[in-house]
């Protein structure tokens, strides 16, 4: 279990030095909102295919592991290669190929997590292995504040330094996780395994799936605080106090990651769920009601976090809970790919009602489809059959 954390903390160092300074360095092509949204929609889409094939395909095999060390290598080395862009395509391209990497690890780290712990302790196992990544998801927004300075603002030189902590993390899944003995299902029709997952998750999938459409990609939150803050503080001034933002944001993800595995093993998992959905929803009403400043825009980052911490923990708990063990890979891939797909078409939408109508309305898609994904989800909750 702690091989996965650490590995998850550093895959997450790399990609979050790279997130934190992706809109800076797409403004520095003259790229708008919509080109951010496409990007991560783009990416977050071809990611959640990769993640329902993996899942379906590990099920079958004996040994897991080595699709999850392949996932993060080219994670790693895509990454990186965000250094050698010079259009906003190039990006668009690095960008869709590191998370289809992501996708290939998703499902199978999950399931090599959960075979490692009882269902009694399913909370605090994906709660710690979400807390380790959002350390990283701290630390590395840290790392690119106190190194673009150093290498006197030198994109390309960063987005190459997050191979170190990206290889790392390639190598512990390689040599410090040991891998449970485990039976391969039997050959079936991706049809019939679908059709193998419980009623009730798949009504855990459809509220999943509604929350997922309006929940956009939070680098556009660091992008809206570097928009409303530039007025008062110049272009570096805002720059730097987004980063700031988006450091807090993590440190309320980890926090909260931890405390919501803790909760889950003491309480039911669907309404804490439906709650933290409820936050979500509270967070996007405050971008559209609360005037734009740094105080309001840290209620925004810290809530975003919270809810985020919540969200990913609890339903990887409540997934691995509700689909047979040695079904997971298929739960969980069918889970990553709903999301997924959430998260291509939320960030698209957000960024292009962003453009074209500001950012009220933006965020008022996202608030509808909150609510609706936390009334959905409360259903859930009151639904023990099946």
């Amino acid at each position: 279990m702690l091989g996965i954390g650490l590995a998850s903390f550093f895959s997450d160092w790399a990609h979050e030095i790279a997130t934190t300074v992706l809109p800076a360095f797409l403004a520095t092509m003259g790229v708008a909102a919509a080109w951010l949204g496409v990007i991560e929609g783009v990416s977050d889409g071809l990611s959640s295919f990769a993640k329902m094939a993996s899942g379906y395909y590990t099920d079958k095999l004996r040994r897991r592991k080595p699709i999850a060390v392949a996932g993060y290598l080219l994670t790693s080395v895509a990454t990186a290669a965000f250094g050698l862009a010079t259009a906003a395509w190039h990006v668009l391209v690095a960008r869709a190929t590191a998370w289809l990497g992501r996708g290939v690890r998703t499902p199978v780290r999950k399931a090599l997590l959960a075979g490692a712990v009882t269902p009694q302790t399913y909370g605090r196992a994906f709660g710690l292995e979400r807390m380790m990544d959002t350390m990283g998801a701290i630390v590395g927004p840290a790392t690119a504040m106190a190194l673009l300075p150093l290498l006197h603002h030198d994109f390309r030189m960063l987005f190459a330094l997050t191979l170190v902590p990206g290889l790392i993390a390639a190598g512990l899944i390689a040599f410090a996780v040991r891998e449970q003995t485990r039976t391969p299902v039997p050959h079936l029709s991706f049809g019939a395994r679908l059709r193998l997952l419980p009623p009730r998750y798949r009504r855990f999938v459809v509220a999943v799936g509604l929350f997922g459409l309006g929940d956009f990609a939070h680098s556009m939150l660091i992008l809206l605080a570097a928009q409303k803050l530039a007025p008062a503080l110049g272009v570096t001034g805002a720059a730097t106090v987004a980063a700031g933002l988006y450091v807090l944001h993590n440190v309320c993800y980890a926090g909260f990651a931890w405390l919501a595995g803790w909760l889950a093993d003491r309480f039911p998992k669907a309404p804490l769920l439906a709650a933290g959905y409820g936050l979500a929803a509270v967070m996007a009403a405050c971008v559209i009601v609360l005037p734009a400043n740094v105080w309001t825009l840290a209620a925004v980052f810290a809530l975003g976090g919270i809810y985020v911490g919540m969200e990913e923990t609890l339903e990887d708990a409540l997934c691995a809970e509700l689909v047979d063990a040695e079904h997971h890979g298929m739960g969980f891939g069918v889970l990553a790919t709903v999301n997924g797909v959430g998260d291509c078409v939320s960030s698209v939408a957000v960024g292009a009602l962003w453009t074209a109508f500001g950012t009220s309305v933006a965020f008022a898609y996202s608030a509808v489809l909150f609510t609706v994904g936390a009334l959905l989800m409360w259903r859930v909750s009151a639904s023990r059959s099946g």
